[in-house]
């Protein structure tokens, strides 16, 4: 059977490996976090690097043909320096920015994401390339994923957030850690009050997972 890999920092990944195996029935799935320094999103690229590869030194020892990157945060930050190191393909989620740029009617968007992905080269490319005339709304959710992965709720800041980027007209929600899908449905219940749109990358990850699959088969 042909074996995956699926990493992420924390319990984020596991709704991303649910996705993978909902669609990919056939293929055997390897899960690897790193909940012991979760979370990512005030960590330096430094740090990112030597957290991060070997756990998919790993996956990749592990027999791993792909691995899927489930991480923004390490996608934006340091992909281009992991797969210097990783030999087998890697399929890396990021921010739905352009998908959100080409739906917003109003010009106005919100990204949720970590501080870490919201000052990484790569979130700034997104922008420039996507979001040039475009307002960007960037919410504090600076605490949310150290609260999912430890099964907390603050039900109360995550509608005041949500609540006030609506308020400021964006008419798309982008969820830009996969930490946030866990809380996906509380936020388009406050989103829908307002006919605003959620987004998170899970079936474009997929998507193009099977299409390096594909191209390996």
């Amino acid at each position: 059977m042909l074996k995956i890999g699926v990493f992420d920092s924390g319990v984020g990944g596991k709704s991303v490996v649910k996705a993978v195996q909902k669609e990919l029935p056939d293929i055997e799935v390897m899960y690897i976090n790193d909940s012991k320094n979760v979370p990512y999103g005030s960590k330096t690229p430094k740090e990112l690097l030597e957290l991060v590869m070997p756990k998919l030194k790993q996956l990749e020892a592990e027999g791993c043909k792909v691995i899927v990157m489930a991480c923004n945060t390490v996608t934006t930050t340091i992909i281009k320096e992991v797969r210097v190191q990783i030999k087998i393909p890697i399929v890396a989620i990021e921010p739905m920015v352009k998908p959100a740029c080409e739906t917003t009617k109003s010009k106005i968007i919100a990204v949720c994401a970590t501080p870490a992905t919201l000052n990484s080269p790569r979130y700034k490319e997104l922008l420039e390339q996507h979001a040039k005339h475009i307002t960007v709304l960037e919410p504090d959710c600076s605490d949310w994923s150290y609260l999912i992965e430890n099964n907390i709720t603050d039900q109360k800041a995550i509608e005041e957030r949500i609540t006030e980027v609506c308020k400021q007209g964006a008419d798309v929600i982008v969820l830009g850690c996969t930490h946030y899908h866990w809380i996906e449905e509380d936020i388009k219940t406050i989103a829908n009050d307002f006919d605003v749109k959620v987004i998170q990358p899970e079936q474009a990850l997929v998507a193009q997972l099977k299409r390096v699959l594909e191209q390996l088969a």
